[in-house]
């Protein structure tokens, strides 16, 4: 594997830290009744199709045990995926961050001639910001799912990650087709069918005439050198199959070792994610066939910041996530605050722990998406590779509070504690002005509010008024106590 580089995902731009940013969601009502009927029909369905199986609990083990064991060994199955990729007719390129990721694709699509792409959904060119960053240089990246269609078309953010558009209900798509959609129908109704026979009718022409298609990978198989895309709506068949050139931009933790491995996760995600027994398509290739396919095929594969994050012990287990979406659809922050108040492509309780370790703490809203959580341990109930969530966002706070950014105010605190603290006498005079203070600050024995700066403590969270005598008074008073 390539040495590890600085890694480079957006930030949307114009977020606030989690806390503001979440706030804003949680008061809009009608956010929150698109996310709650969606993320309950979601939920319950997943439910339903995982009780089918008697093994699940098995096949959760295994899943998580193939991962680990690719991760443990991740260079030697890279270097395998990559002899087997060139033996097949396939170029691989290796991509330290978002910025080389996007240079060479833009370089392989100007080397064809074409000024277009169509693509079919991929989390990781949302990581890279790829289609801001093609739309530099002159091409333009045609989404060809329906929900990231939707998206795009309304010059939006994705907020969840098998539904990027479930902030939005129908009425408001159709609204939205109507507007920016020229051969949307005039008398187009809010009908689930008549909305995607028009993004059907849409789409069958970019289809038709493009040349070259980005893909992202679910799966990649070692051994074959196999990759694989799972989606519902053809769309995706449709990418890798009709244009002369496409190009896959793949995660470097992707990976299984064998087709064997790959029959876990064929069971795993669809129950997981779309909550059915199968998906609907399945498209798997090997480099390229003469007369059948893209005659020409590319492989980018991707670390920016994956290198990293395997070399931290706790938070590594992230990287073992098949996108699946389950945690995003229990969790109880997630399905009030939307996913736009995460700030990054990567929503939910998943992108509270992974877009911490690509991006690093640095930022105010990477630094305030580990405490995005109530610990509750939903999330890890329901992954299918058992990613236990909660222990990484306990692991990650601690690094935020390590190497975040601080409030002024946090060290100027600190250090009056350790001012007050290094003498007998201050903490005295300290205790002694807290207990005085309970008058002022606290109300039937609670602090409710504090003043100036010290109110983002109170916000959330009453607590307890200081006593009226501290216990070093008490002592002295009392003798220890044998004096009452």
């Amino acid at each position: 594997m390539h040495e590890p580089a600085a890694a480079n995902m957006p930030t949307y731009l114009g977020m606030p830290a989690f806390p503001s940013a979440a706030r804003t969601a949680v008061a809009d009502a009608r956010l929150r009744g698109n996310l709650a009927h969606a993320t309950s029909t979601i939920r319950d369905r997943r439910a339903a199709a995982v009780a089918e199986l008697d093994d699940w609990a098995q096949l959760r083990e295994a899943g998580r045990q193939i991962k680990d064991h690719t991760l443990e060994h991740l260079g030697h199955y890279l270097r395998e995926l990559e002899e087997r990729v060139t033996a097949a007719g396939g170029t691989v390129h290796w991509a330290r961050d978002a910025a080389e990721a996007n240079q060479i694709v833009a370089d392989l699509v100007r080397a064809t001639g074409e000024t277009e792409v169509v693509k079919v959904k991929s989390m990781a060119t949302q990581e890279i910001g790829l289609n801001e960053a093609l739309a530099e240089v002159g091409i333009t990246a045609h989404e060809t799912d329906l929900a990231e269609l939707i998206v795009q078309l309304g010059d939006d953010r994705p907020s969840h990650i098998l539904v990027p558009a479930i902030h939005r209900n129908r009425t408001e798509i159709r609204d939205l087709f109507r507007r920016e959609m020229p051969d949307a129908p005039a008398d187009l109704t809010d009908s689930p069918a008549e909305l995607a026979e028009a993004a059907r009718v849409h789409l069958r022409e970019k289809f038709l005439t493009a040349k070259v298609a980005v893909s992202g990978v679910n799966f990649a198989v070692a051994e074959t050198g196999t990759l694989v895309v799972l989606e519902s709506e053809g769309n995706g068949r449709m990418c890798l199959t009709l244009p002369e050139t496409l190009i896959s931009v793949m995660g470097v933790e992707k990976l299984v070792p064998t087709w064997r491995d790959l029959e876990v996760f064929l069971q795993l995600l669809p129950r997981s994610s779309t909550a059915e027994r199968m998906n609907p398509y399945t498209s798997a290739w090997t480099g390229i066939t003469p007369g059948d396919g893209p005659r020409d095929f590319h492989l980018v594969l991707l670390d920016n910041g994956r290198t990293a994050t395997l070399a931290d012990e706790v938070g590594r287990q992230a990287l073992r996530c098949i996108r699946c979406s389950a945690c995003l659809n229990v969790c109880p922050v997630y399905t009030r605050a939307g996913g736009h108040a995460y700030g990054s492509p990567y929503p939910g309780p998943i992108g509270a722990i992974l877009s911490p370790q690509i991006r690093g703490v640095g930022s105010e809203v990477d630094a305030s998406l580990p405490y995005a959580s109530t610990l509750c341990g939903a999330c890890y109930e329901v992954c299918p590779v058992a990613i236990d969530i909660p222990e990484v966002l306990v692991h990650l706070r601690a690094k935020a509070v390590e190497d975040g950014p601080r409030h002024p105010l946090v060290n100027s605190a600190m250090a009056a504690a350790g001012w007050t603290l290094r003498s007998p006498r201050r903490l005295a005079l300290a205790q002694r002005a807290a207990s005085l203070s309970r008058r002022i600050v606290a109300r039937r024995g609670r602090i409710r509010r504090l003043p100036g700066p010290l109110h983002a403590w109170t916000d959330t969270r009453d607590a307890p008024a200081p006593p009226p005598e501290s216990f070093r008074s008490w002592w002295s008073r009392t003798n220890g106590g044998r004096d009452q």
